[in-house]
């Protein structure tokens, strides 16, 4: 029998009595054969697990050579390393609260390659009989994909289990936008409170909550009758900033408190920075507001910090997105309406943008949409929506002709 050439296959009995294999499966990153090692009681036994990694080598699947992950260290390691320099400030947020908070003390122990996709479905069903909501299983799943989705294409996993596992199910929870009696309703209820104006921006045009509060006075051409969104507010973070303890166990209520991250940051998308033309009306309520803060400045006098915010506090700094959302329910108390989320303003004006039959990709520059699948999400067939089609129907079908005779 000829001598087997370099880098071929082999299995052998070793001394300590067990069978053992050796397959080639690549080169490492020094140069040199990546040469991998299988174990087994009998030969048979190794002689699958040879043929297994010769397919996994052929098909381009093996796993990459060096360290051997488990899935809270490659968990760590990409949240930390790769996912925080790469995405926004409120992604990593959420990132790190399902990775440390969830993923790891639930899955961390596995090794990276053999987590299998039942033992992420055994994780979702556990994480909700322990008390989570559907919602947040989903966002683990979600996070746990993507991670694993970057270990495959470095070459850690030959495939992503979380792709294959079954996600957890979200219940279809069907949003009812106000209406445009309500709309009206609601905007009386801000007569004569601060920021008013505030409301018809967010109703009128769909603003963010975020890009609402991002807005200054630059970014406003009352002549032009045009907006442009450039940035979004972000919630304040604070540490502490005293020299001696001050007793305060949060960052936020310290005396002496620093911020720990910046007023504002850009639009979600490049699509989200936009320019928006403003109704006559609103640019009306836009110049009333200018007046207003320009006497809220007069009073406030030395004590008035100029940032040029359009949405200010009686001292001129940017508004604390937790105090608008608090005068929103306020407004809603106000106006005797249903309870309602705060972005729930946006679903509204984009539903209103069905009545007079604006164009998609008008809707799509006004709402700052990227693709018009959000079209989907956000405009919703309403009462009044249908009411409108049905009359359009009716006098396409029904209409008479002026010129016929009896």
């Amino acid at each position: 029998m000829g001598r087997r050439p370099n880098g071929a296959s082999s299995t052998y009995l070793g001394a300590d009595g067990s069978w053992h294999g050796r397959v080639t499966v690549g080169v490492k990153d020094d140069g040199s054969p990546d040469r991998r090692h299988v174990r087994g009681k009998t030969e048979a036994a190794v002689i699958k697990k040879v043929r297994l990694l010769e397919r996994e080598r052929d098909s381009g699947t093996v796993r990459k050579a060096g360290q051997r992950w488990t899935v809270k260290t490659w968990l760590i390691h990409w949240v930390e390393n790769i996912a925080a320099p790469a995405v926004r400030e409120n992604t990593i947020a959420g990132y790190r609260v399902a990775v440390y908070r969830h993923l790891i003390p639930g899955l961390g122990g596995h090794r990276l390659e053999r987590l299998e996709p039942e033992h992420l479905e055994r994780f979702y069903r556990r994480m909700q009989e322990n008390g989570s909501a559907p919602a947040t299983a989903h966002q683990a799943h979600r996070t746990i994909r993507t991670a694993l989705n970057e270990s495959v294409r470095r070459g850690h996993l030959a495939r992503n289990p979380a792709a294959l596992a079954k996600a957890p199910r979200l219940a279809e929870s069907e949003i009812e936008p106000y209406s445009v009696t309500e709309v009206q309703r609601l905007m009386a209820a801000t007569r004569g409170r601060r920021n008013s104006a505030r409301w018809a921006v967010a109703l009128a045009l769909g603003l963010r909550q975020g890009e609402a509060l991002g807005l200054r006075w630059s970014d406003v051409d009352l002549d032009a009758g045009t907006l442009v969104v450039r940035r979004g507010r972000q919630r304040p973070r604070w540490r502490h900033g005293c020299d001696k303890p001050c007793g305060r166990k949060f960052g936020g209520h310290c005396p002496n408190r620093q911020p720990t991250r910046a007023e504002t940051a850009e639009t979600k998308s490049r699509a989200g920075r936009r320019t928006i033309g403003l109704p006559a009306e609103l640019v009306n309520l836009l110049r009333e507001h200018h007046q207003e803060q320009t006497q809220a400045r007069a009073t406030a006098a030395q004590l008035w910090a100029d940032g040029g915010w359009l949405f200010a506090t009686p001292t001129g700094e940017p508004v604390n997105p937790r105090t608008d959302y608090d005068e929103w329910k306020r407004l809603l108390k106000l106006a005797g309406l249903r309870d309602g989320r705060l972005h729930d303003a946006r679903h509204t004006a984009a539903t209103v943008l069905l009545i007079p039959g604006v164009a998609e990709r008008a809707v799509m520059g006004i709402m700052g949409w990227s693709n018009s699948a959000m079209a989907t999400r956000y405009q919703h067939l309403t009462g009044q929506v249908r009411r409108d089609i049905a009359r359009k129907v009716d006098g396409l079908l029904w209409k008479k002709d002026s010129g016929s005779t009896s």
